[in-house]
């Protein structure tokens, strides 16, 4: 299973990936953390068909809601060894945790 990025999933409903991704992302069941739903839906220059579309997708979407003491733990690892923004920390340790590849054009 696949834990999509926000980047990712912007990326996707902006029809702004190669058609190789597109594919790759109908293909599979999308998964998103938390904090990319609460990134994905905090921007003020959300217009009303984004908001809808952005809805949309975070309603079929598996969402990792849950920050337990693993995830902390891993957070504050990834932190600590690299130079990450705490929400990609929090989605990178969540993706290590649940075992699930992350999708993300972060390097």
């Amino acid at each position: 299973m696949y834990l999509l990025d926000t980047n990712t999933v912007i990326d996707f409903l902006n029809a702004k990936l190669p058609i190789a991704g597109k594919n790759f992302l109908t293909s599979i069941e999308p998964c998103i953390s938390v904090i990319s739903q609460i990134e994905l839906l905090a921007s003020s220059k959300i217009n009303p068909i984004e908001k809808i579309n952005l809805e949309a997708f975070i309603e079929m979407a598996t969402i990792y809601s849950h920050i337990n003491e693993e995830i902390v733990a891993k957070t504050i690892l990834i932190r600590l060894q690299h130079k990450t923004k705490l929400p990609d920390a929090i989605i990178a340790a969540t993706a290590l945790v649940h075992k699930l590849t992350i999708v993300t054009r972060n390097i």
